[in-house]
């Protein structure tokens, strides 16, 4: 049982804004495009409210929200594929992102 109510507060992490400010600080590896690399990384770690409080702090900090991958695609092009992404698809359009 133990196991099971650590593994609640790894689910229960909470994202206050200096969390989130924490993925501004992600290198990205060599070769990729280091606005698109903070992208995914929030786009993959965070629930939606806390991505679009992180697109929030991404723009502030000067960063393009229409940056690509290695294959051209920016990261709305690659949510908007994913079944489950419409709030992160919606926070990444209602910043700029096209």
């Amino acid at each position: 049982m133990a196991l099971k109510k650590d593994k609640q507060k790894v689910l229960g992490e909470v994202f206050d804004d200096e969390r989130i400010k924490t993925f501004l600080d992600f290198e990205a590896p060599e070769g990729v495009n280091p606005d698109f690399h903070l992208l995914e990384k929030a786009y993959r770690g965070m629930k939606a409210e806390n991505f679009e409080t992180f697109v929030k702090f991404f723009l502030e900090a000067g960063h393009d929200i229409n940056a690509t991958n290695s294959d051209g695609k920016t990261l709305l092009a690659i949510a908007s594929q994913h079944r489950h992404a419409e709030d992160y698809v919606a926070a990444l359009k209602s910043n700029g992102a096209q």
